[in-house]
């Protein structure tokens, strides 16, 4: 079996569509599909269904995953044991990170860091906070980069800079006019992340702390993405929280309005979720790399121990 054809197996399942394969592994779509029939047509069963557009493994599917994944382990493992021997850094780094770092922050990062270490595969994959925090947990992913922390005993957090959350509402709103209090931005109808998603938190704890239960507010609709959530914006459905670095383009292009409302911006800092214990060689370069571009503050005891 190919290594190759069972990492894009693996990505496939974790992903759950064969675009989001693509994009996370930077293969086209059809190199994807390829590999997938290869590796079909090497093992001599169909391992993957597609049923009402929705991805389902096969029974035979179901059994080669946990294989495919401790086999991926054991190579990655080799070559950061002979990497070590070398001196040279190279390996998978698997990230997951919340929408905002990974969709805004880390791609340009991570691209500059395999310019300076071409040896190292990295896969991205973007997800709510939750998620990301149980995927380091498991050691699904080898770091993570969320805008809120979670209570998990299997990883630590330590900061990496800070992202400003704005309330946006669509342009020509009364909002938009003047200074307004949270108590104003809490009458009109809001579009809200999901639950897990950092930013949700955030906002809901300015709320609270401007005595508005977020609970009392009248939510038109609970979005999985931030960029559907300025789109909604955009088409008059409500206002909402979000992220600056969201929000920029449509505030520049004037298809949407900031509302400045007391209580924002609202600083949130930014996270690195690592595991408690070690990382692999690759991990900890990137590590590194982030602490010099995003000014990591660094406690005076190992975040790990």
């Amino acid at each position: 079996m190919n290594i190759t054809h069972l990492r894009t197996f693996v990505t496939l399942v974790e992903q759950g569509s064969f675009s989001a394969t693509a994009r996370t592994m930077g293969f086209s779509q059809p190199a994807v599909t390829m590999q997938i029939q290869a590796l079909e047509a090497d093992l001599g069963v169909t391992l993957v269904d597609r049923k009402y557009r929705k991805l389902e493994l096969t029974e035979a599917g179901g059994v080669l995953l946990p294989y495919a994944q401790r086999a991926l382990v054991e190579v990655d493992r080799a070559r950061e044991e002979i990497g070590r021997l070398s001196g040279v850094v190279s390996g998978r780094l698997l990230m997951a990170a919340s929408t905002t770092p990974g969709q805004y922050i880390l791609p340009g990062l991570l691209a500059e860091f395999l310019e300076e270490y071409p040896q190292v595969g990295i896969s991205l994959q973007i997800a709510d906070t939750a998620r990301v925090v149980e995927a380091v947990a498991s050691g699904e992913a080898h770091l993570g980069m969320t805008g809120a922390e979670l209570l998990d005993a299997k990883v630590a957090f330590e900061r990496m800079g800070s992202d400003d959350l704005v309330v946006i509402c669509p342009k020509g709103h009364s909002l938009a006019m003047g200074r307004r209090s949270i108590s104003d931005v809490a009458e009109a109808p809001f579009i809200m992340r999901e639950e897990g998603s950092g930013t949700r938190l955030v906002a809901e704890e300015v709320l609270r702390e401007a005595s508005i239960d977020p609970g009392d507010l009248h939510v038109v609709t609970e979005l999985g993405t931030s960029e559907a959530i300025v789109s909604a914006v955009e088409g008059g459905m409500g206002v909402a929280v979000v992220s600056r670095f969201v929000a920029e383009k449509a505030l520049a292009l004037g298809t949407i309005a900031l509302v400045e409302a007391d209580g924002f911006p609202a600083t949130r800092p930014l996270f690195a979720v690592l595991p408690r214990g070690s990382c692999t060689r690759a991990a900890e370069a990137f590590l590194g790399y982030l602490r010099d571009a995003l000014g990591g503050i660094e406690s005076g005891d190992n975040p790990r121990s």
